[in-house]
């Protein structure tokens, strides 16, 4: 059961960083590198200890984030950008990555080239560009800028916790 309790990370100025197992938070906390500052609803027991899990925990120690490291392009990374939605019907289902202008045009593999498609939308637009097949994009496709916490797996960062929103809401990327 514990190994399925998400915890929220935050830096010791209250920044959101990361995501984690509660086994790894309850070892930062026990260690001395973290303490606890909203609790979960689950009583962890031992033989001499008893508290309740964490949900969001802050680093005792400030962590350095480097803001202007360059993304690299890879696959993982485009649908990370992408927030794992199809870029012409958002939908989130059998996804792989699409070269809005095909290789055989000139097209190049590049971030301002290639969005995550999911397979329907890719046969449809098959080897053409995005508006000759009916097709169109969401949103532009960009090179990334760099922030660790928007670049969790989405499945990590969904709130499991009501308590989480106070911390995340700054941070939202919109």
């Amino acid at each position: 059961m514990i190994q399925s309790v998400r915890v929220l990370v935050l830096n010791q100025t209250y920044e959101p960083i990361n995501v984690c197992g509660a086994r790894r938070a309850v070892r930062m906390m026990l260690l001395g590198k973290a303490e606890t500052i909203e609790e979960d609803g689950f009583m962890v027991r031992s033989e001499r200890l008893e508290f309740r899990l964490p949900a969001v925990i802050r680093l005792l120690r400030y962590v350095k984030i480097p803001r202007k490291a360059e993304v690299p392009f890879s696959k993982k990374n485009v649908f990370r950008r992408d927030e794992h939605a199809c870029q012409y019907c958002g939908s989130g289902d059998h996804l792989t990555l699409d070269h809005i202008l095909p290789l055989s045009k000139g097209g190049r593999t590049n971030w301002e080239n290639v969005v995550c498609c999911c397979r329907r939308c890719n046969a449809r637009k098959g080897n053409r560009l995005p508006g000759e097949a009916g097709l169109r994009l969401r949103r532009p496709a960009r090179k990334p800028h760099y922030y660790p916490f928007e670049w969790m797996n989405p499945r990590q960062t969904v709130s499991p916790h009501m308590r989480w929103e106070k911390y995340l809401d700054p941070y939202s990327a919109s």
